[in-house]
């Protein structure tokens, strides 16, 4: 097992940095209505800062932590965005202008790239924020590596860099027949462990009154579906930035716009920012859960953040492509980088 963040020695620059930040973010919390809420800052590959707001949830009084595991939504793209780079460029033959048809016989798009998909551009040659086009790189990767994704997922993510908090999807809970074969006892009980520590899910109406909320066990894919921690997606984002998962020119592609005239990288969002490249996702599960990850790789600066109610997102349109929209993110780059 891979650590690769941890706490560092604090200045006291840094503290009080952290502290309004801290403060700030609590504000915006209890504005929103947000039951619970997980963030973290992570600078040059150490956490400098982590903590948990509010109730994971508010009917046992349990506490948001650093570890506790939140379904983060589409922001799972950015893990299968760097598996299809991994699995399919990195370790096969395929390219990203390869036709999704040459890996998935049948599919429809005939003009469609591998590019296309996780750049999240249509046929047409728009920009179109689509989870389901996204998902079809599911079929892509597991063709590439003759894999299950989720046995993937889990293999060379969460188990190699120590992502305890996370599981690939909330159906783990109850584990099918073909889990059982794909899985070992072991793993099987520890994503079980997992789920159990799952926030509980709240919708907030307009006057910021929260009422628990029941999903259906959802499965994961190529743009859904990951359960995790702040904790283990800064693990991810450092594994990613150090190159211990992708060649270093396809990192680089994953975090650079694919052409000016659109707002996606390769699995993230890209854009500037007072003179600096910024690259980010977010994910919402509607009445639920959202998630955002920001991240400035010219600074080693990462910030995420979790919540167990789509209010951290719903309000800001994410999906039109720019970041600025959200106060949290907003309070972030003022704040760590102003």
């Amino acid at each position: 097992m891979l650590a690769v963040a941890s706490f560092g020695h604090r200045t006291s620059a840094q503290t009080l940095t952290s502290s309004l930040f801290e403060r700030y973010l609590e504000t915006l919390r209890e504005q929103a209505g947000i039951p619970g809420m997980s963030a973290a800052v992570v600078q040059n590959g150490v956490i400098v800062w982590q903590q948990g707001f509010g109730r994971s949830d508010v009917e046992t009084n349990e506490p948001a932590q650093p570890h506790t595991p939140y379904l983060i939504g589409e922001l799972s793209q950015t893990i299968g965005a760097t598996l299809l780079l991994r699995k399919c460029i990195d370790q096969n033959s395929a390219t990203i202008n390869d036709p999704v048809a040459e890996w998935v016989p049948g599919f429809r798009e005939s003009g469609t790239t591998l590019g296309h998909l996780v750049a999240h551009i249509t046929p047409g040659g728009e920009f179109k924020y689509d989870r389901a086009r996204f998902a079809a790189l599911t079929a892509v990767i597991e063709n590439c590596s003759k894999s299950t994704y989720r046995k993937l997922l889990d293999e060379e993510i969460f188990e190699r860099f120590g992502m305890g908090d996370s599981a690939p999807g909330t159906a783990m809970a109850s584990p099918t027949a073909e889990d059982r074969e794909l899985f070992d006892p072991d793993r099987l009980a520890k994503h079980a462990a997992v789920l159990r520590r799952l926030a509980s899910p709240y919708k907030v109406d307009a006057r910021a009154r929260a009422e628990r909320t029941t999903l259906a066990p959802s499965a994961v894919d190529a743009s859904y579906g990951i359960v995790s921690s702040v904790r283990d997606l800064a693990f991810f984002e450092n594994a990613l930035s150090h190159n211990f998962l992708l060649e270093p020119g396809n990192r680089d592609a994953a975090w650079t716009r694919v052409a000016p005239q659109f707002p996606t990288g390769l699995g993230w969002f890209v854009q500037d920012y007072n003179g600096a490249q910024v690259a980010w996702q977010f994910g919402v599960v509607a009445d639920a859960y959202s998630s955002l990850i920001v991240t400035l790789p010219s600074r080693r600066l990462t910030f995420v953040i979790l919540a167990n109610s789509d209010k951290l997102n719903t309000p800001f349109a994410l999906e039109n492509g720019d970041v600025t929209a959200s106060v949290f993110a907003r309070l972030f780059l003022r704040i760590y980088f102003p």
